[in-house]
């Protein structure tokens, strides 16, 4: 019997969590002086009181859904892949070959094409520490971490001595040609009468991260393969004793795993910056974890949680700006959401599950 509903785990759990997380926020913010009401305000405002806001919302909101969608899958197998900012990157380089040296006739097919070599990428990315572990036993949190450190110096010794244009001081490719360039949400609403801020980054790449949401369900939950994945996940002996190759399964989690993450890719490098650039990603695959964990595991909670940290992310960018609140106390902020509803989870979720004990067995007894 499930300790406690499903509903409690979903909704109440990660509620109480960011309830916790807001309280401690709001006593540091106090703590400095400020008002932590206006503060508050100031990022609600920021982030969703106009369609710039939400476009930066929206934009952050799509790196966490591919990055959280990559850690969840992963998850679902037992396996820890911290590797997503690599595979992110790498993800990239497939992105940029794509759009650079394929004469593309219009965005839609380059959309696709630079999908799949982004999948592709990120795939093989995570291809190599899933080998590693299902072959030689290397533990894939290890692995997936170093192949972070990997991809960022492979990335900056192809842009500065491979890609980087002639003449050019940046240590990035140059700019897409038009005919990859991504219609953004204005591109996309002015049609329907909807003036949608024409400054913001959001693009018709969130439509792409719901898609993959859509998918990973489908795949965790309405497959063998996904059945197979989390037999594995609940108890490995088990799951080979019923004749799952433990071998494929690992490498075939993480090289959907590490496709998703570098799908990533697409939001950043040819939907806003329209070149590759260094650390496109900024940290949104370690985010991912964050999200994985808020979220379940579970692709619904996965958008929910992305956008809630790219509120976190808008808006905190907009306190930093308006509030004399420096920008560190803002990732402190971002660090203690993660704190609540990663790492003391069991904190919050042990007095919920004793006191839905508690009413069964009153129930019980009567």
């Amino acid at each position: 019997m499930q300790k406690i509903p499903q509903w409690a785990d979903v909704i109440l759990v990660p509620l109480i969590s960011l309830l916790l997380a807001a309280i401690i926020s709001a006593l540091v913010i106090l703590a400095i002086g400020q008002d932590p009401l206006e503060a508050i305000k100031l990022m609600v405002i920021g982030a969703l009181g106009s369609t710039y806001g939400w476009g930066y919302t929206l934009y952050y909101a799509t790196n966490f859904i591919f990055t959280g969608l990559a850690v969840s899958v992963a998850f679902h197998a037992k396996l820890f892949n911290i590797g997503g900012e690599g595979q992110a990157m790498i993800g990239g380089l497939g992105v940029a070959i794509a759009a650079l040296y394929i004469p593309f006739p219009h965005w839609s097919i380059a959309l696709l094409v630079c999908t799949c070599s982004a999948a592709i990428f990120g795939a093989l990315w995570g291809y190599l520490p899933a080998i590693l572990q299902a072959k030689r036993g290397s533990h894939i949190v290890i692995t997936t971490i170093m192949f972070n450190f990997i991809a960022a110096g492979l990335l900056n010794y192809v842009l500065v001595n491979v890609m980087r244009p002639p003449k050019s001081m940046d240590p990035a490719t140059a700019l897409f040609p038009p005919t990859t360039h991504l219609p953004t949400l204005h591109d996309m609403l002015l049609p329907l009468g909807i003036n949608f801020s024409r400054t913001a980054p959001a693009n018709i790449t969130l439509i792409i991260a719901l898609i993959a949401a859509l998918f990973v369900w489908l795949l965790i939950w309405k497959t063998r393969l996904g059945y197979s994945i989390r037999s594995f996940g609940q108890s490995g002996s088990a799951a080979k004793y019923a004749g799952i190759n433990p071998v494929k399964i690992t490498v075939i989690t993480m090289l959907v795993s590490g496709g998703l993450a570098g799908m990533m890719s697409i939001n950043t490098t040819m939907g806003e910056a329209e070149r590759l650039i260094l650390n496109a990603p900024e940290g949104a695959g370690f985010i991912g974890i964050a999200v994985a964990l808020m979220g379940r595991s579970h692709p619904f909670g996965v958008v929910l949680a992305s956008l809630l940290f790219g509120f976190l992310y808008q808006g905190g960018a907009e306190l930093s700006m308006w509030m004399a609140i420096p920008r560190e106390l803002i990732v402190v902020i971002q660090a203690l959401v993660i704190l609540f509803t990663g790492a003391l989870d069991n904190m919050v979720r042990m007095p919920i599950e004793a006191f839905f004990s508690a009413i069964r067995k009153s129930e019980g007894a009567k």
